[in-house]
């Protein structure tokens, strides 16, 4: 059987990608136009997605990392992919730069702490000024993203002319690649904690947890690992990848499996430590969250946790590549809905904010587009302040917004298959390649 060791994007779904890619310009343009006058829903579309794709990428580098430093054999026949993933944080790169440009600029109103006048009235804000503020907004978006890329790219390069060295040479990735490996681990942990904090968290900008940087962490890496199991299935579908097997795809669920249930912990944890601390700028947050997005709020456990914790837990359904296809794709959207969720409540709040507390532009405006009348818009207006009525794009996930997130996921595609067709997809001269080739799960 002759092993195909080199891979190329077939033109049938080059078209695809490019359809989708389309498809989600179209969705942004269309919500652009019928947006509010600040396009509240626009900009935290952009961002929603921007920030999911570019942790899955960054979180493909830190388990890349983390397995090269634990001397792991398991991933080897398959660490092209999550190298591919890695580079993916160059695109991510110039999509924060876009957020940052807007930032300065008062583009978007994405930010509560982004408006000086309003930081100068309110002291929390003010308190917290020294670290949010456009300054370090622009130094974790655009510096630090910058020097994760710059060790994915230089273990890649460093992979990829291990190919080229003698059998049995392993100076390459004992003196190198762990080097730069054990460089990156620290720097990307305490970072990545930041940027969490900046990108996601400040949207409600009155509110802090402790545990939030792991929790949105471990969502990225959860939809990273369902991201990879869909990658192989669609190359093996190719002819790819004959060397990954059922014992690889059982440690990939294995791990979808335990970090799925790992996720629910964080999420029970902060959940259970700020009702039972019952402090009002604490309790705030999943009391919004609880009137407002119940669909979501109840969804979120239910996509994330019950379902693939029932379905993974036996032994089988990890060796079942269309078990496996289907759940990874449902827990790969749940986590985008959970992003959803983290973020459009306080993006909606602060632009009710900017707009005035008696004005209700932002959900109207929305509202309008939707339903084609006035009077709906002023009963969704006043709704979404009391919990009783939809807000399109923000109560929960419109068509617009689906397509958007079908377009993102298209250039993400598209861009790390790119970057697959430059290497051979076997890193064959890999110390513990002949480990992952013999790799069985007992």
């Amino acid at each position: 059987m002759v092993v195909m060791n080199q891979f190329t994007l077939a033109g049938r779904e080059k078209t695809l990608l490019f359809s989708l890619m389309a498809l989600g310009v179209v969705c942004l343009g269309i919500t652009y136009v019928i947006d509010d006058e600040l396009h509240t829903r626009f900009w935290s579309n952009f961002l929603h997605n921007s920030v999911f794709f570019t942790g899955i990428a960054f979180l493909a580098l830190m388990f890349y990392c983390a397995n090269l430093m634990g001397l792991s054999g398991w991933h080897v026949v398959f660490k092209r992919v999550w190298e591919a993933y890695a580079q993916f944080l160059i695109v991510g790169l110039v999509l924060m730069t876009i957020i940052v440009i807007g930032v300065w600029t008062h583009m978007h109103h994405l930010y509560h702490w982004a408006d000086a006048e309003a930081v100068a009235q309110d002291e929390i804000l003010e308190g917290k000024s020294a670290f949010l503020n456009p300054v370090m907004y622009t130094i974790f978006s655009i510096v630090v993203v910058g020097v994760w890329y710059f060790f994915a790219q230089k273990l890649r390069n460093l992979s990829i002319e291990e190919d080229s060295v003698q059998k049995y040479d392993f100076s390459i990735h004992k003196k190198q690649m762990k080097t730069w490996a054990s460089w990156f681990l620290p720097i990307g942990g305490f970072t990545s904690a930041a940027v969490v904090w900046q990108w996601v968290m400040s949207v409600d900008a009155h509110w802090y947890s402790t545990l939030f940087a792991w929790y949105a962490t471990i969502s990225w890496f959860v939809s990273m690992l369902c991201i990879t199991v869909l990658t192989l299935i669609f190359l093996k579908s190719r002819g790819y990848y004959p060397q990954v097997t059922e014992d690889h795809f059982h440690d990939l669920g294995k791990f979808v499996f335990g970090f799925s249930v790992f996720w629910t912990y964080l999420w029970f944890s902060q959940y259970m430590l700020i009702w039972y601390g019952n402090v009002g700028e604490e309790t705030i947050y999943f009391r919004q969250r609880f009137d407002d997005y119940p669909v979501l709020f109840y969804g979120n456990l239910l996509i994330n946790f019950v379902l693939p914790f029932f379905v993974l837990l036996r032994n089988d359904t990890k060796r079942k590549m269309g078990v496996m296809a289907v759940i990874c794709s449902i827990v790969l959207l749940g986590h985008w809905i959970d992003y959803f969720l983290m973020l459009k409540p306080g993006i909606l709040h602060t632009a009710h904010e900017v707009l005035g507390h008696g004005g209700h532009e932002v959900v109207q405006a929305a509202a309008d587009a939707s339903h084609g009348a006035a009077h709906g818009a002023e009963a969704a207006g006043h709704g979404a302040e009391h919990g009783s009525a939809m807000v399109p794009g923000f109560t929960i996930p419109g068509l617009l917004e689906i397509g958007t997130f079908l377009g993102f996921g298209a250039l993400f595609v598209y861009f790390f298959m790119t970057q697959l067709e430059k290497a051979p997809l076997v890193a064959e001269r890999d110390p513990y390649i002949d480990e992952s080739l013999h790799h069985h799960v007992v």
